[in-house]
């Protein structure tokens, strides 16, 4: 396929078409191709056990650790039937026994079989999405009390961090200034509102790109209500009074109405536009 400029791709797609293989379909079967690459290619399974496979526990072993690949290429070489729960089965257990964002004494638990490894697990993947700081206060407390309600609570505590940080990174408005993120988290989870914050981060960042897309909107609307004016006239008094209602939603000011269930109460917003020097944050009520 040519790369870049027009027409990219377009051989491609109509070689799919041809054959009435969808894009989805066509990029699982990449995928797919791309994961006997991995096992095949290395020669950790051989080409008649692929078929020991279903699809989904075939791409999900591609992506495993190199110690899962052996165990579960083993298994399908030796003709056992292998599954995506058996896969995800294995790749837990293994996670949660060696990884080394786990203190030693959840390790050994659930080496021990003192905790399931389906619940150490998803500890481990929400860990790794947080910086170090953060997982050296969480495995403090896993340190302390390594029992299974604890895991869940510190599982818990980690995704909500990880999730307004996530948010927090895309809202544009903590870009200003020099607001500290991560300590705003810390004090949010001394006083026990993660949740609370999280849910506020993620309204803000929806409410940023609601903006954005009422901003391009109401520009466009602007465009064509100014085309449409020049072009109208005396002779189109039905048009002209169309724009003319239109300006409630191309001008600067905006009024729409909520409607009956908001008991017909109306919205009036106004939009300016300003260079980044002159925004301000307002002041708090």
């Amino acid at each position: 396929e040519k790369r870049g400029g027009e027409g990219r791709g377009t051989g491609f797609l109509q070689w799919l078409r041809e054959r009435e293989i969808s894009k989805t379909r066509a990029y699982g079967l990449i995928q797919l191709a791309e994961s006997a690459q991995n096992l095949v290619g290395e020669g950790l399974l051989e080409p008649a056990s692929v078929n020991n496979f279903s699809k989904r526990a075939f791409l999900e072993t591609a992506q495993a650790d190199l110690e899962v690949q052996l165990m579960i290429s083993e298994a399908a070489n030796d003709g056992q039937q292998i599954t995506r729960k058996q896969v995800r089965r294995l790749t837990d257990e293994f996670t949660a026994a060696t990884s080394p964002l786990l203190p030693d004494e959840i390790r050994q638990r659930t080496q021990d079989n003192l905790l399931p490894p389906r619940v150490v697990a998803p500890l481990v993947r929400e860990l790794a999405k947080l910086p170090e700081g953060q997982q050296d206060d969480l495995r403090r407390v896993l340190r302390e009390e390594p029992e299974l309600e604890r895991v869940k609570d510190v599982t818990h505590t980690a995704r909500w961090l990880s999730k307004a940080a996530e948010a927090g990174a895309a809202v544009r408005a903590f870009q200003q200034g020099e607001l500290n993120l991560e300590k705003a988290l810390q004090e949010a989870q001394r006083l026990d509102a993660l949740g609370l914050l999280a849910d506020a981060v993620g309204q803000a960042q929806q409410i940023e790109s609601a903006v954005l897309k009422l901003h391009t909107g109401w520009r466009r609307l602007g465009g064509l209500q100014e085309r449409l004016w020049v072009e109208s006239g005396s002779s189109t008094p039905h048009l002209r009074d169309l724009l003319t209602v239109l300006q409630s939603l191309s001008g600067s000011t905006l009024r729409v109405s909520l409607g009956e269930l908001a008991g017909g109460k109306r919205v009036r917003l106004q939009l300016v536009e300003e260079s980044a020097d002159q925004l301000e944050a307002p002041p708090l009520p």
